[in-house]
Order: structure tokens, then C-alpha cells, then sequence
């Protein structure tokens, strides 16, 4: 669904994404079988430094609905992770805005020390600014194990700061130039939503990174991840166990295929496991409490599903689709 369209679209009708088994139409609601667990998520906490425009996860500094995971509660999956042999590659590490996490480095430290690949999520401002030092000595020891994604919504600073904020260009600016010029490997999130065509896009993140002189290639879509919008108010059609043969779309290569999420909610004694990063307040997509109880499939109840995954293609992980 392109994201002109998606500013255009009615009110979600109510009678859509009720049922996790039957769409509203009556139809077979699709779902995603767990193929191989390859990218565990932690949410590090809803606060953030930031409030956004468009944020799916309502992160801000006054928004503490989800609490901070601790070095010991991660340390107990990446444990279950060693003793069940899961083929997980990649730990990453979302928000909020990771870095207001005191454990953060430990917990980035403990992931690289067991052998996985590390992947941080940052607005890459002040929060970041405070860890240089200890960031510095992760990456040096790392062997170039820790990646680091800055979310530049729109290579134009008035468009970025119409969505972070007037001011917010410039720290981010000086913080992704620190991360490129201290041999970070460094990845960049933009986002789609003022309908411009992705080629010009592209073309536009690339001059301003050979401006900013960092060495991200804007044609790779890794690299430069461009993310659909999502708005879960908004309109958008259920995806039926049919629509895997008609959009040509294979469900292995949906996020919740190969990813995992663990966040705390404020309150709670312990961490419980989410299909995905889009649905960290959704009491219905709870799995449990270990990465065992998460081990079954995930019925596309969810607009963010048919929005964000299935039509936008979109994924949060650095490792490649099955």
C-alpha cells in the first residue's frame, strides 16, 4: 500500500481484527508459523528523550508503560537461547530510546560476549552522547559485531524535524558523523510517508551521506531501511490464509517467522515474549514468559500485520529473510 494512500484511508472499521481465526468478512485469518527463531528483540523501555509524530510506540519522556529490562532478566533468554540450541543470530535492542537504559552497554557487552550480532535502535542524540566512551570500547572489542541504527526519518531537516521536533537535526547529525567517524558500522532508518517515488528517495539519502561524509550505501536496503507508515486507526484490508498465493507474499519471510520480542510492562515481576517489535502493548499477542511458550504461530490479528508487514514488506532486523 503506497503511503499516499495511507494518508488517505477512512477509520478502521470496527468489525475488522477481532477474531484472531476469522477476518470480518468471514474468512480464514492468516498466520505466521515460527520457521527459525533468528533475531531476539528486547524492548529496553517505552521513555524516551523524544516525542515523535507518528510513533507506533507512543515513546516519549513521560511514557513508562513499558519498564526497563535489566542485564540479568536478558541474560536469563540469552541463557534459554545456549541450553534449547536456538539458531539465533542476531540480539536487538529497541525503545524508547535504548540508550536511556541504565544496563544498556552490559547488556550489549553480554550479547557480543556470547558470540551473537548486536543491533541498536537510536534517535543517536544526547542519550547516545552520554555512552561514547564505554561505546568505544565495546566496538573496538567487538570485532565488528554491534551495529548501530539511526532513524534519519527524512534526508531533508525540515521534514525530519516536522515528525522529531525543531532542534532535533542538528545533535542527530553530530551523532551519526561520531558513529561514521569512529569506524561504526552504522545503518540508517528512514521512513515513506511523503509519497516521494523510493528511487528519488535514495538518491536524496545518498547525497546527504556523502555530504555528511559516512559510508552507508543509500541502494542497499539494509543498510538504508526506508519503513512504511503504520497507523492502527486507519483503514486496511485483513489478510485471509488466501492472500499468501494472490500478493505473491511467502509468510517465512514475515518478521514473526524468524523474530521475538521481550519487554516488561510497568508493574509486572517479569519480561514476557511478543511475536514482533510492532506489538509491545497488545495484551493479546502475549506468548508467555520464556522463548518456548513464544514458539507457535502468530495469527495476523493486527493492523500494523497486514500494513507494515505483509503489504509494506516492511522488517526490523539487519539479518536477511529465510
Amino acid at each position: 500500500m503506497p503511503d499516499s494512500d495511507f494518508l488517505a484511508a477512512p477509520p478502521l472499521d470496527p468489525r475488522k481484527f477481532n477474531h484472531p481465526d476469522v477476518t470480518a468478512g468471514g474468512e480464514t485469518r492468516a498466520a505466521v508459523d515460527l520457521a527459525e527463531l533468528r533475531t531476539l528483540w528486547f524492548n529496553t523501555g517505552s521513555l524516551c528523550n523524544l516525542a515523535c509524530g507518528g510513533c507506533y510506540m507512543e515513546s516519549s519522556p513521560a511514557n513508562d508503560r513499558l519498564a526497563y529490562i535489566t542485564t540479568a532478566e536478558a541474560a536469563a533468554y540469552l541463557d534459554e537461547i545456549r541450553d534449547t540450541r536456538l539458531p539465533v543470530e542476531e540480539i536487538g535492542f529497541t525503545g524508547g530510546e535504548p540508550f536511556m537504559n541504565p544496563d544498556i552497554i552490559e547488556m550489549l557487552e553480554l550479547a557480543l560476549s556470547r558470540g551473537f550480532k548486536a543491533l541498536v535502535l537510536t534517535n543517536a542524540m544526547k542519550p547516545m552522547a552520554r555512552k561514547r566512551d564505554e561505546l568505544l570500547r565495546l566496538n573496538a572489542g567487538c570485532g565488528g559485531g554491534l551495529t548501530i541504527r539511526v532513524s534519519i526519518d527524512h534526508p531533508d531537516r525540515a521534514r525530519h524535524e516536522e515528525l522529531r521536533g525543531q532542534g532535533s537535526w542538528g545533535p542527530m547529525i553530530d551523532g551519526v558523523k561520531w558513529l561514521g567517524g569512529n569506524g561504526f558500522n552504522l545503518a540508517i532508518a528512514g521512513r515513506t510517508r511523503w509519497g516521494e517515488t523510493e528511487d528519488r528517495e535514495r538518491q536524496a539519502y545518498a547525497k546527504l551521506f556523502a555530504e555528511l561524509g559516512i559510508g552507508v550505501d543509500a541502494s542497499d536496503p539494509v543498510a538504508l531501511v526506508l519503513f512504511p507508515e503504520m497507523d492502527e486507526t486507519l483503514d486496511v484490508p485483513e489478510i485471509t490464509a488466501a492472500c499468501w498465493d494472490i500478493l505473491g507474499v511467502h509468510p517465512d519471510h514475515m518478521m514473526c517467522a524468524t523474530s521475538r520480542m521481550v519487554i516488561k510492562r510497568k508493574g509486572a515481576e517479569a519480561p514476557i515474549v511478543a511475536p514482533c517489535t510492532l506489538l509491545p502493548y497488545d495484551t493479546r499477542f502475549e506468548m508467555g514468559g520464556t522463548l518456548a511458550d513464544a514458539a507457535g504461530a502468530v495469527k495476523l490479528n493486527h493492523p500494523h500485520c497486514a500494513r507494515f508487514c505483509v503489504l509494506g514488506g516492511g522488517a526490523c532486523s539487519v539479518r536477511k529473510p529465510l
